[in-house]
C-alpha cells in the first residue's frame, strides 16, 4: 500500500495487493484440504467406525456446518470491526490443529467433535478475506479477484483428494500389519495428521500481512470501531441459544422475545417433520438449531443495526441472490463429496487412483472454471447490469450433461473426463455470487453480509447436499439396491437442486440493477454517513 497524503487515505498498491491475494489463496487451499479430505477417506472411515452413508454425510456436512454457522456470524462481525489478517491467522491455526487432532479420533463422537472445531476455526477466514480483498481491489475487478481467491476451494479440494488417497495407500504399504503402526494410527488418521499440521505454520505467514484501510478501494473510508470485542460479544450472545433471549429482550423488549419464541416453535415443527420423514435425529436437531440461531441473529441485527439489516434483507436482489447462488452449491458439494466413493463402488477404482484423477481434475478444472467465470462476469458487467446473474443461470444448462455423463457412462475414462469438465463448469458462478453480495452493501457491512452469504452456502450446500444424497443412498440400499447403483440414483436426484437456483436467480434479474444503483442513496436514507473520496 502507499499513502495518498492529499486525500488522507491509503490507496491500493497493485503489487502488494496481488501478494495478499496469493497468501489468502493459500489459506483457502488449506481450508478446503482440511474440509474435503474426509471425502476420499469416507469408505475407510465407514469401515473402521461402522457407520453408513448418511452418517458420513453428516460428518462431512452438518457436523461442520452448524458450528461454522454459530461462530461465523460473530466472527463476521469481528472482521468488520477488528484486524482481519490477525483473525484469519488465529482461525487458520485453530482449524489446522483440530484437523490434526482428528488423526487421534477413535470413535464417531470424537471425530464429530473435531469436525465441530474445524467448523469454528474455518468460520473466521472467508468473510474476513472477502472484506480485505474488497479493500485491496476496486469494484470493477471484484468478481475476478474474489473468483481467483475462491479457486482455493477446488485447488484445496483436489489436493485433499489426491493427498488423502496417497497417504492411505502409503500407510498400508508401510504398515501392512495395523498393529505395527505408531500409536496404532489407522491410514485415515494418518491422512488427517498429514494435512493438519502444516496449516499451523502458514498461520504465522498470514500474521505478517498488512491490514488495509477499510473502504479504501472505493474512497468510502470507515472509521475504526471503538470497542470491537464488545460489539462482537453482543453479536455472539445474540446467536447463543437461551442467552439470545436476554439479548433480544434488552434490544427490543418483551415483544422481541415473543416473536423469537414463535419463530423457534415454527422452526422446531418444520425440522421435527423432517426428522419423521428421515429419522436421523442428530442431523435435523443440529440443522434446526443452526436455522434458529440464524433467525435470532437476523432479528437482533434488525434491532441493533437497522441500517445493515435493511441493506441486506430489504434488498430483494440480496435476498434472492443469497438463495439462488447457494442452491447451486447443493449440487457442487454433494457431487463433489460423493464422487470418490462413487468411482470406488461403481468402477472399482482404488482409493489412490480415485484421489489422483478426481483430485487433479477438481484442482485444475475448478481453478479454470472459477477464474474464467469471474473474469467473464466482470467483462460482461460493463455492458449488462445482470451479467453476474447470467453466469449463475448458465451453470445448470452447461453442467448437467456432464453430470449425467459422469454418473451413467460405463467407461472409467469417460467418467473422469466428464468429472473434469463438470469441475470447470459447475463452480464458474462463485465469483459472481460473492461479488454480488459485497456490491449491495456498504464497506463496513461487507464481512457480516459475507458471513450470511457463506452461511447460506453452508446450510443449503454443505449441510444438506452430502447428507441428503447419503440419506437417499441408504434408503435405496435398505430396499435391496446395490451400493453403487444406490449412490448413482441418489446423486441423480440431487441434481434437481439446480431448479431451485434457476428460479431464485431469475427473480433476482428483476431487482439487481436498481438495488446496485441505489446503494448509496439507500444507505444515506438509513442514516449512514457516506464519505466519498476519503
Amino acid at each position: 500500500m502507499r499513502e495518498d497524503r492529499s486525500a488522507g487515505v491509503e490507496t491500493v498498491n497493485s503489487a502488494y495487493a496481488r501478494y495478499v491475494l496469493g497468501v489468502l489463496i493459500v489459506v483457502y487451499v488449506f481450508n478446503f484440504i482440511d474440509r474435503q479430505i474426509i471425502s476420499i477417506l469416507a469408505e475407510e472411515i465407514k469401515a473402521d467406525l461402522g457407520i453408513g452413508d448418511a452418517e458420513i454425510g453428516f460428518l462431512y456436512g452438518t457436523a461442520f456446518a452448524i458450528f461454522y454457522a454459530v461462530f461465523g456470524i460473530p466472527l463476521g462481525k469481528l472482521a468488520d470491526v477488528w484486524n482481519r489478517k490477525q483473525l484469519i491467522g488465529i482461525g487458520l491455526a485453530f482449524w489446522s490443529l483440530m484437523t490434526a487432532l482428528s488423526g487421534f479420533a477413535r470413535n464417531y463422537a470424537t471425530l464429530a467433535a473435531c469436525r465441530f472445531g474445524v467448523g469454528v476455526g474455518e468460520a473466521s477466514a472467508t468473510p474476513a478475506a472477502f472484506s480485505m480483498l474488497s479493500d485491496f481491489f476496486p469494484p470493477r475487478m471484484r468478481a475476478t479477484v474474489l473468483a481467483i481467491y475462491s479457486s482455493g476451494i477446488y485447488i484445496g479440494a483436489g489436493i485433499g483428494l489426491f493427498l488423502g488417497g496417497a497417504v492411505v495407500e502409503a500407510w498400508y504399504a508401510w504398515y501392512p500389519d495395523p498393529t505395527d503402526a505408531p500409536l496404532g494410527i489407522k491410514p485415515w488418521q494418518a491422512a488427517f495428521l498429514t494435512v493438519g499440521l502444516p496449516g499451523i505454520l502458514v498461520a504465522f505467514w498470514v500474521w505478517t500481512l498488512r491490514e488495509p484501510v477499510r473502504g479504501m478501494s472505493e474512497g468510502l473510508v470507515s472509521q475504526a470501531h471503538p470497542h470491537p470485542f464488545a460489539a462482537t460479544a453482543t453479536t455472539f450472545f445474540s446467536v447463543l441459544p437461551v442467552v439470545s433471549l436476554v439479548t433480544l429482550y434488552r434490544a427490543g423488549g418483551l415483544r422481541a422475545v415473543v416473536i423469537n419464541l414463535i419463530a423457534a416453535a415454527v422452526v422446531g415443527g418444520v425440522f421435527y417433520a423432517l426428522y419423521l420423514a428421515m429419522p436421523t435425529m442428530l442431523q435435523w436437531l443440529m440443522l434446526g438449531l443452526g436455522v434458529y440461531i440464524t433467525v435470532s441473529w437476523v432479528q437482533h441485527l434488525g434491532l441493533t443495526d437497522p441500517a445493515t439489516f435493511a441493506m441486506m434483507f430489504r434488498s430483494p436482489a440480496f435476498v434472492t441472490a443469497t438463495v439462488g447462488f447457494p442452491s447451486i452449491s447443493f449440487v457442487t458439494y454433494g457431487v463433489g463429496f460423493w464422487s470418490p466413493p462413487f468411482m470406488q463402488r461403481v468402477h472399482g477404482e482404488s482409493i489412490a487412483d480415485a484421489g489422483l484423477y478426481l483430485g487433479l481434475g477438481a484442482a485444475v478444472g475448478g481453478f479454470l472454471g472459477i477464474v474464467l467465470g469471474g473474469f467473464l462476469a466482470d467483462r460482461l458487467k460493463v455492458r449488462y447490469a445482470n451479467a453476474r446473474l447470467y453466469i449463475g443461470l448458465g451453470i445448470p444448462i452447461l453442467a448437467l450433461p456432464f453430470a449425467f455423463g459422469f454418473l451413467y457412462t460405463d467407461s472409467v475414462v469417460v467418467a473422469y473426463v466428464c468429472s473434469f469438465v463438470f469441475s470447470i463448469l459447475s463452480p464458474a458462478w462463485i465469483g459472481s455470487g460473492t461479488s454480488t453480495t459485497n456490491d449491495l452493501v456498504m464497506p463496513r457491512m461487507r464481512a457480516v453480509a459475507s458471513a450470511y452469504y457463506v452461511l447460506m452456502n453452508t446450510f443449503l450446500g454443505l449441510a444438506l447436499g452430502p447428507y441428503l444424497m447419503g440419506q437417499i443412498s441408504d434408503a435405496y440400499i435398505a430396499g435391496g439396491t446395490d451400493a453403487g447403483e444406490a449412490l448413482r440414483s441418489a446423486m441423480t436426484w440431487g441434481l434437481a437442486a439446480f431448479a431451485v437456483s434457476t428460479v431464485f436467480l431469475a427473480l433476482a434479474l428483476r431487482y439487481l440493477p436498481a438495488d446496485e444503483a441505489s446503494r448509496l442513496s439507500r444507505a444515506r436514507a438509513l442514516g449512514e454517513e457516506v464519505v466519498e473520496g476519503g
